[in-house]
C-alpha cells in the first residue's frame, strides 16, 4: 500500500488506485497518516477534523470502518488499542517519510563526497513531489498550524540537487530543472540564482541576464532588491568566462595520489576551514601540485580560479602587501581599477562580497606568513583556498598538507616521463640514483631532465658524473640546478645570474634586453635557452620568472651594478613617455627625465600607454623600492597619476615611504603629491601641511608651476578645513602662476574652483562667469576629466540660480565623459547632482533613482568628500519628501565623516540638517545644541548661511528660537 501526500492525497496499491471516500472520510485518513504507527484518540480526531462539535465524535467509528474496508486486500490496516486508532503501515509507504528519508541519505553521501549518489538520491527525493503538498485538502481540518508542510524542505532539496549537478558538470540538468522551478517561484532568489548559473554554465549569458531582469522585476513587487549573489552572477554575465589565471598544468605531474586525495576531500568539505595549506622545502613540488590539484577542481568551482603568487621568499623580491594582494585578486575578479577601495578593510569587505554566491578557488602561492594570508581567505560557503609556503600555516585558517620528497618510484617515472625513454632503456638502476641525487624533489629532477634532453648525444652516463662534480646530494636538491648551470656557456650564465636580483616578481621581453644589455633578438634567443633547461619559467608571451628556489642559487654573487641601472633606466624612461601619452595634462608638473634607454618604449595611444602602466605596475613598486634614490623618486612622481585616478591613495603613500630625496627639487615633487594624497584620505591638515613644505622647495627653486600647484593644494585643504577666504586666496594667486607660465589646465582648474567658492558664498553670477570660462579652455585642451569637474560645478551653481532643466545637461555631459574615461568619482558627483536638480524641481522619485545610481558607481571608493556629499544630497531628498527619520539618519551619518576628517563645511551642513529635521520631528529641545553648532560653523566659515539661521530661529516660538 503506498499512500501519497505530496500532492492531491492518493492511495495505490498494486498500480492501482485505492478509492478513500469522501472528503470526511479522507480528513480521518490525513490525520492517521500524519501520525502513522501511533494511537490518534477518538476525541483527538474529532477535535481535529470538527473542532467545537464534539458530538461528531459517533461518526468516527463509521468512517474508520469504511477506511478498513478500502484497506482490506492491502497490507494496512487500523487497529483499535485502548489509547486509539492507528494506522499500520510501512513508513516507506508514505511519500512523505520516503523523501525525508531520501534527502538524509542525499545528506551523507556528500559528507561521504559521493556526489553522483547524492545526485540519484536527491532525483528520487524530488520525483515524489507531484504538486503542492495535499492541495485537495483543507489543512485547517487536518490540523492547522500543527501541520508542517513540507514546501521548505522541498526546496532545499531542490536547490541541494542543482547545486550537486553544477558541481559536477550536468549543467543542462539543472538549467532544466530550475527552470520549471523559476517559472512557479519568479521571486525566489535561489531559485533564479542556480538558473542563472546553470545558464552561465551552458554559455547563454543572456539568458542569464534575462532572469535577473526577471528576477529583479518580481522582487520589486515586494519592494526588495536582488542581492548580492544575483547582483554578481548577472555582472558575471555581462562580463564573460569567469576568470581563470591558472598556468598550464604542469607537465608530467606525477605521484602525489594521496596528497591530491586530502586536498579534493578538503575541498569537499562543509567544515569552517575553507583552506588547505601546503607546506614543504624549497624545489619540493608546492606550487606544481597546488596547480595540478586546481585543475583538477575546475568543475568544483566553476565560477573562477585565481593565482595569485605572495612572494613570500622569493629573493630580492620584497613579499606583497596584503593591500596589493587584495587589489591583484580584486582585478582578476573584473573590478576597475577606479573602483577599488584605498584602505585595506574595504578592500578585503568588496573581495569577499565579490565571492559571495559564488564557486570560487584561490591559489595563494608562496606565502610568507599565516598573517599575510588571513585577510586573503575565502569567507564565502562554496569558495575554497590552497595555499602554499615554506612554514607550515596555523589549524585555525586551515587543514595541513606538509610535502615529504616524492617516493622513489614516483621521483624515477616522472624523470623517464621527461626524457627520451630510448635513451635510458634498462637504466633503471642508474635513473634511480639520479633521482637520488637530485633529493626525490620534482624541481631538481625536472631541470636535470631537460638538460639530458637539451644534449641530446650525452650520455646517462655522463650526466651523472656531472651531477657527482657538483658534490653530495644535499638537501634543497641544487645538485641539477649547478650541474644545469655550469653546463651553459659564459654569456648564459651572467643572464642566469642577473635574473637572480631582478627587483620585480617577472620582466618581459623588452626589459630583459635592458637588463642583459643585448637586443631584444639576441635577448629572445638567451632566455629560450635558459627556459629551455627549466632555469626560467615563462609566465605569459614573453615574460618570465625564476622560481624561488633557483633564484636564491642564481643570487648567490652580488649583483651587476651596470645591469640594474639599465634595467631602471629602462622603467623609468618607458614610465615618463607612458604618463606623458596616458595623462598629457600633467605635463608641466612631471619631473624631468635625463635618463636615457634605448629599449624604451614610445606610445601613440592612451590605451597603448596604460596597458603597459598596468601590466608593469608591480614591477614599477618594486624598482621604485629597490633604488630608492634618484630613480626612486622619479618612478613614484611619474607613477602618481595612476593611483591618483584609481583612488588608491593609501597604497601609493606605502610604496613612498622607501624613496629617499635630498635635495629640493625631489622633495617638492614627492611632498606635492603626498599633499593631495593625504587630502583626498580626508587627512586635510596632513595635507596642508606638505603642501606648504613643498611649495617653500618649489619658490627657491623658481618653479612657477610647482608654485601654481602648490597653492591649489593648500586652497583645497584650507577649503576643507573650512577657511574659504585662506582658499580663495592661495587659488587666486595660484590664477596668476598659471597665467605667468601659460598652463591652460591649471588656469581653467583655478577658476572652477574660484567659482565653486563665489557659489557656497552666495555671489552666483561672479562663479556662473567664472564656470563659463573654465569650460571652453577645459574643451579646446581636451582635458576630459577636468571638463567634467568643471561641468558639474557650473550645473550646480546653475541649479542655485533655480536653472533646474538648464543645469541636468551639465550634469549629463559630466556623466558621461567620466563614464568613458572610466572615473566613478566624477561619474557620482554627476549622478547626485542630477538627483539634486531633479529634487529642487519637485520630482523625488527621478531624484531616489539617481540617488541610488550615484550610491553604485561610488562603491568602493575611499574618498571621503565624496561621501560626505551623497549623504547630504541623499538626505535633503527623503527629507524634502517627507521621510524625516530616514533624513535624521543621514544627516547624522554626514556628522559622523565630518568628525574624521575635520571638515568644517561638512560639519555645517550636518548640523543644521539634523537641527531642522528634529525640530520637524518636534524634538525641540534635542535640536538646539545643534542649531547653535550649525551657526557657529557657518560662522567661521565666514558664510551668509550664519546670519540666515540666526533670523530662522528667531522666527520659531518653540525651544528651537533658544540660545
Amino acid at each position: 500500500m503506498e499512500f501519497r501526500m505530496l500532492g492531491p492525497l492518493e492511495a495505490w496499491h498494486e498500480h492501482t488506485s485505492v478509492p478513500l471516500g469522501d472528503q470526511q472520510q479522507r480528513f480521518i485518513l490525513v490525520v492517521l497518516l500524519l501520525h502513522a504507527n501511533k494511537p490518534v484518540s477518538p476525541e483527538r480526531l474529532t477535535e481535529t477534523v470538527w473542532p467545537k462539535n464534539p458530538d461528531r465524535r459517533s461518526l468516527v467509528r463509521s468512517y474508520i470502518k469504511r477506511l478498513r474496508t478500502a484497506f482490506e486486500p492491502t497490507d494496512a490496516s487500523i487497529d483499535t488499542t485502548p489509547t486509539g486508532y492507528v494506522l499500520r503501515v510501512d513508513e516507506e509507504q508514505i511519500d512523505t517519510v520516503r523523501f525525508d528519508r531520501l534527502r538524509a541519505e542525499a545528506a551523507q553521501a556528500v559528507q561521504d563526497n559521493d556526489q553522483r549518489r547524492a545526485i540519484d538520491l536527491l532525483r528520487e527525493a524530488v520525483a515524489l513531489r507531484r504538486g503542492r503538498f495535499l492541495e485537495d485538502i483543507d489543512i485547517d481540518r487536518v490540523g492547522g498550524a500543527e501541520v508542517i508542510p513540507p514546501e521548505e524542505s522541498y526546496d532545499d532539496a531542490l536547490g541541494d540537487l542543482a547545486e550537486l549537478e553544477l558541481v559536477v558538470g550536468d549543467y543542462r540538468s539543472a538549467r532544466d530543472r530550475m527552470r520549471r522551478a523559476v517559472r512557479t517561484a519568479p521571486d525566489n532568489q535561489k531559485y533564479s540564482e542556480l538558473l542563472m548559473r546553470a545558464l552561465i554554465a551552458c554559455g547563454d549569458r543572456v539568458g542569464a541576464v534575462r532572469v535577473f531582469d526577471a528576477a529583479a522585476e518580481a522582487l520589486a513587487d515586494f519592494g526588495i532588491e536582488p542581492g548580492t549573489v544575483l547582483r554578481n552572477l548577472a555582472e558575471r554575465a555581462r562580463r564573460g568566462e569567469p576568470v581563470s589565471s591558472l598556468p598550464s598544468r604542469p607537465r608530467a605531474f606525477t605521484g602525489r595520489t594521496t596528497e591530491l586525495g586530502e586536498i579534493e576531500s578538503a575541498a569537499a568539505s562543509t567544515g569552517e576551514r575553507r583552506a588547505i595549506w601546503i607546506s614543504g622545502a624549497p624545489g619540493i613540488g608546492k606550487s606544481g601540485l597546488a596547480v595540478e590539484a586546481a585543475h583538477r577542481l575546475r568543475s568544483r568551482f566553476p565560477d573562477g580560479q585565481i593565482l595569485l603568487r605572495l612572494n613570500g621568499f622569493t629573493p630580492n623580491v620584497a613579499e606583497m602587501s596584503i593591500s596589493d594582494a587584495l587589489t591583484q585578486l580584486l582585478v582578476e575578479q573584473g573590478v576597475p581599477a577606479e573602483q577599488i577601495p584605498d584602505t585595506v578593510g574595504r578592500k578585503a569587505t568588496l573581495f569577499q562580497s565579490r565571492l559571495y554566491g559564488t564557486r570560487t578557488l584561490v591559489v595563494l602561492d608562496n606565502a610568507a606568513s599565516p598573517e599575510q594570508v588571513r585577510p586573503l581567505l575565502p569567507e564565502a560557503e562554496g569558495c575554497f583556498a590552497i595555499v602554499t609556503s615554506r612554514h607550515m600555516g596555523e589549524p585555525d585558517i586551515s587543514a595541513h598538507l606538509r610535502l615529504s620528497p616524492l617516493p622513489p618510484d614516483d621521483a624515477l617515472t616522472m624523470f623517464q616521463t621527461l626524457t627520451d625513454p630510448f635513451r635510458i632503456r634498462g637504466r633503471s638502476a642508474d635513473v634511480a640514483g639520479l633521482v637520488k641525487r637530485c633529493g626525490y624533489l620534482p624541481m631538481p629532477i625536472n631541470v636535470a631532465a631537460a638538460l639530458f634532453r637539451r644534449h641530446d648525444r650525452w650520455s646517462l652516463d655522463h650526466l651523472l658524473g656531472l651531477m657527482d662534480e657538483n658534490g653530495p646530494w644535499q638537501e634543497d636538491g641544487t645538485a641539477a640546478v649547478r650541474a644545469s648551470y655550469l653546463q651553459l656557456d659564459e654569456e648564459l650564465q651572467h643572464v642566469f645570474r642577473l635574473f637572480g636580483h631582478l627587483p620585480g616578481p617577472d620582466v618581459d621581453i623588452v626589459a630583459a634586453a635592458a637588463l642583459v644589455g643585448r637586443d631584444v633578438a639576441a635577448t629572445r634567443k638567451l632566455l629560450y635557452d635558459l627556459h629551455e633547461v627549466c632555469l626560467l619559467e615563462e609566465v605569459g608571451l614573453d615574460r618570465y620568472q625564476m622560481l624561488d628556489s633557483v633564484k636564491e642559487f642564481a643570487a648567490a654573487e652580488p649583483p651587476s651594478p651596470g645591469a640594474l641601472a639599465r634595467l631602471l633606466d629602462f622603467y623609468l624612461v618607458t614610465l615618463a613617455n607612458a604618463v606623458r601619452v596616458a595623462y598629457p595634462f600633467d605635463l608641466t608638473i612631471l619631473p624631468s627625465v635625463d635618463r636615457e634607454s634605448p629599449l624604451g618604449l614610445r606610445f601613440t595611444h592612451a590605451d597603448e600607454a596604460l596597458k603597459w602602466i598596468n601590466a608593469e605596475r608591480d614591477n614599477l613598486m618594486a624598482a621604485i623600492r629597490h633604488s630608492g634614490g634618484d630613480h626612486g623618486w622619479r618612478l613614484a612622481a611619474l607613477i602618481w597619476r595612476h593611483f591618483n585616478t584609481a583612488n588608491r591613495f593609501a597604497d601609493w603613500i606605502d610604496a613612498v615611504k622607501s624613496v629617499r630625496t635630498d635635495d629640493d627639487h625631489s622633495q617638492a615633487h614627492v611632498l606635492q603629491r603626498l599633499s593631495t594624497a593625504n587630502d583626498r584620505l580626508g587627512k586635510h591638515a596632513e595635507g596642508r601641511d606638505f603642501a606648504e613644505q613643498a611649495l617653500a622647495r618649489w619658490a627657491r627653486l623658481g618653479d612657477v608651476a610647482g608654485e601654481a600647484a602648490a597653492r591649489c593644494a593648500l586652497a583645497m585643504s584650507a577649503m576643507q578645513l573650512g577657511s574659504h577666504e585662506v582658499a580663495m586666496r592661495h587659488f587666486e594667486a595660484a590664477l596668476a602662476k598659471y597665467e605667468q607660465c601659460g598652463d591652460l589646465r591649471g588656469r581653467a582648474h583655478a577658476l572652477s574652483m574660484l567659482g565653486y567658492l563665489n557659489e557656497q558664498h552666495r555671489r552666483f553670477d561672479v562663479a556662473l562667469r567664472q564656470h563659463d570660462d573654465a569650460v571652453p579652455i577645459l574643451r579646446e585642451i581636451g582635458h576630459l576629466q577636468g571638463l567634467a569637474h568643471a561641468l558639474n560645478n557650473r550645473g550646480a551653481n546653475r541649479q542655485h540660480l533655480g536653472m533646474f532643466d538648464e543645469a541636468i545637461p551639465d550634469h549629463l555631459e559630466a556623466h558621461e565623459i567620466a563614464v568613458e574615461i572610466g572615473d566613478a568619482c566624477v561619474s557620482a558627483y554627476a549622478l547626485t547632482n542630477i538627483a539634486d536638480a531633479h529634487r529642487l524641481a519637485g520630482r523625488f522619485k527621478a531624484a531616489l533613482h539617481h540617488h541610488d545610481l550615484a550610491t553604485k558607481a561610488a562603491t568602493g571608493l575611499a574618498d571621503a568628500e565624496l561621501q560626505a556629499r551623497l549623504l547630504h544630497d541623499r538626505a535633503a531628498t527623503v527629507r524634502d519628501n517627507g521621510d524625516l527619520h530616514a533624513a535624521l539618519r543621514l544627516y547624522q551619518s554626514l556628522l559622523d565623516v565630518a568628525s574624521g576628517t575635520g571638515n568644517l563645511t561638512h560639519r555645517s551642513h550636518g548640523e543644521i540638517g539634523v537641527a531642522r529635521t528634529m525640530h520637524a520631528l518636534g524634538w525641540h529641545a534635542e535640536a538646539v545644541p545643534h542649531w547653535n553648532a550649525a551657526e557657529a560653523a557657518f560662522r567661521e566659515l565666514g558664510q551668509p548661511e550664519a546670519e540666515e539661521v540666526r533670523d530662522e530661529r528667531a522666527a520659531l516660538a518653540c525651544a528651537c528660537g533658544q540660545r
